[in-house]
Parts: structure tokens; sequence; C-alpha cells
């Protein structure tokens, strides 16, 4: 079986451990080649997702694959970004692999509810920003050519969790009165359920991609003080200007968990001291 994966960067060098693991061939896709040394079974190659000559030269050197992952950051750019990116990208890979299914790794942010209810699959997913319409726009391509839409939470894991080094560090705030919810997913947990959508098979549409556990900002800073031996941030007015919104939802899993999904790390405050280990 091969894997065509496009986005070699956090998540991505997860999704190609865990595929190889499973036996497959993997084919990643990066704009520029990253200097680490890649792992065995998997080829390295260059294209430009929003280019459809890229991506058209780029299905004449590769085996036809078998499952396409999406999960390639737009670099922390705006709408146009993304336009080229997520819109772009989706179709190249849509014209360029046809019949091929598809995986394209969204955001939980697509979801705009701010009163705190639980959001499944089937909830209104109305986004306020710009960014938002255009990942709404890419998910509609994915779901139209059959393929499946992963709305992933705030990823963290080794090297990596904003919320727990803003603690550590004194940067955080809690908002208001903290009760605004945080809804985050382990890089790790993301790339065991992008190989149950390919291996299962899982059939297409939405799923939701978060831990078991949504925790609201107090909540979450408490457990931390508790583990750390730290006091609570201060708080401060609601943060506005969030790039992609300010949200007050419980992203719900269940889906995916009726699905056989089951995460290593369902509750982040459980991983905290492990993780501040990587953090360095």
């Amino acid at each position: 079986m091969h894997l065509l994966l496009c986005g070699h960067g956090y998540l991505g060098q997860a999704v190609s451990r865990d595929f190889t693991a499973a036996g497959w061939k993997v084919s990643a896709v990066s704009r520029e080649i990253p200097p680490q040394a890649p792992c065995p079974g998997i080829d390295l190659h260059t294209a430009d997702l929003s280019d459809a000559a890229s991506i058209a030269t780029l299905a004449t050197n590769i085996p036809r694959p078998d499952f396409i992952v999406h999960c390639a950051s737009s670099g922390r750019g705006g709408a146009e970004a993304y336009r080229a990116v997520y819109l772009q990208g989706c179709q190249n890979l849509i014209d360029c692999f046809p019949g091929t299914p598809l995986l394209f790794t969204s955001s939980s942010s697509v979801y705009a509810q701010t009163d705190g209810s639980i959001v499944t699959e089937e909830s209104p997913a109305l986004p306020d920003r710009e960014t938002g319409h255009l990942l709404r726009a890419a998910e509609d391509l994915v779901l139209a050519s059959g393929g499946h839409v992963f709305r992933l939470s705030g990823i963290y894991g080794p090297h990596r969790s904003i919320i727990l080094r803003k603690f550590l560090t004194g940067e955080a705030v809690i908002e208001e009165d903290g009760r605004r919810f945080l809804n985050q997913i382990h890089r790790d947990d993301a790339a065991s359920a992008i190989l149950l959508a390919a291996t299962a098979p899982l059939p297409s549409g939405i799923w939701n991609v978060t831990d078991s556990h949504p925790r609201s900002q107090w909540d979450t800073y408490q457990g931390l003080a508790e583990i750390f031996s730290l006091p609570l941030p201060p708080t401060a007015p609601r943060d506005l200007d969030r790039k992609r919104g300010w949200t007050h939802k419980q992203l719900s899993n269940k889906k995916l968990l009726s699905a056989g999904w089951q995460p290593r790390f369902p509750d982040f405050l459980t991983t905290a001291r492990d993780l501040a280990n990587t953090l360095g």
C-alpha cells in the first residue's frame, strides 16, 4: 500500500512514522526538503500544492497512491496562503489523482460556537473569519470527491504545547472567569486516527479529532498549578484578536470513538509533566 503524504512537518512526520510501521510505502511531499534525515521507507519529494503543474509532475514521478493525506501547513499565512495551500491544494490533488481517497486535515475553528455547547459533526460550522470560510470551501471539495475531512482541535505533543509553555514561562492569562473551553489533541493520537481512516477504513465524511476531556481555561490552569506547584495565571479580558476567532465550545469525539479509535492521551493534564520535560 502506498501513501501520498502532503506536508511532512510536525504532524506529517508522526503520520509517516505510523504508516511505515504499518507496512505502507510513503511518498512525503514538502515545498522544501527538511534538513533531518528521512525515516526508512519514506521517499521525500518537493512540490507546490498550489501549482497544478507541480502536482501533475509529481503524479508522473511516483507510483499511484492508495490514499492521500493533506496535512500541509499554511505557514502562519493569512487568507491568500489558505486559498493557495488548502483550497487550491485540495483541488489539484483531486484533479491529478482522480479516484484516490483524500483526507484533509481541517480545523475545529470552523465551529464558531461561543456558548460552551457540545459540538458534534452535525453542529453548524459557520466560521466568522475569511480563513475559516476558505477551510470550509476546501472541505466541501474533499467531501464532494468522496474524501475525509478531519477537523482537528489544537495540536500538542513532544516539544510543542503553547498552553503549557506559556504557563511555565509566566505568559499565560485566564480570560475573564476562565469559562472558555480548550479543546486539544495529542499529535500521536491525531496520527493514529489518520491511519485508522486509511486502514479500517472509515467512511468518507466529517470527523472531529480531539481528546476526551475538553477543559475550561480555569480547570486547565488550576490543574497545571497543582501539578507544578506554581501560582495560577492572572486574569485578563478575552482575546478577540485570535487568528482563528474567539470560540467557546466542547468538541465531541464520540463519532470517532464509535468507529474504533482509542486515544493514548485522552486528557491533556495527565501528560503535562512528561510533556514539560520535552519543551526545553
